[in-house]
């Protein structure tokens, strides 16, 4: 069973997901318009098996479901508020200093 996530738990697993670059460009495919997972490898140029980590990733974190299409599964965002939440992430100004780097997180696991 389902159940919503708390507030900090939300932002977690948002942050872990958008933590990745493929993630993020993940997310914004889907964002526009669901998509099967032959499509979205193509249009991202990476393999079905890496698409297949990355997608399971973002299932787990409870941003994507697999929605059974006949034989085939298609992915959509899991909730449509999720693609305000990227547009709203993805325009806000952040003061960045180009003179440092943003480090990588030490622990690359997600959700």
């Amino acid at each position: 069973m389902l159940t919503p996530a708390t507030d900090v738990d939300a932002l977690v697993r948002f942050g872990r997901a958008l933590a990745d670059p493929i993630r993020c460009r993940l997310l914004l495919a889907l964002r526009d318009s669901p998509a099967h997972p032959a499509d979205l490898a193509e249009a991202l140029g990476i393999s079905r098996t890496r698409l297949s980590n990355h997608l399971a990733c973002l299932r787990d974190c409870g941003l994507v479901v697999a929605v059974p299409v006949g034989r085939r599964t298609r992915y959509e965002l899991a909730d449509p508020q999720l693609g305000h939440a990227l547009d709203d992430v993805r325009t806000a100004v952040l003061a960045v200093d180009r003179a440092r780097s943003c480090p990588d997180a030490a622990d690359q696991d997600c959700c």
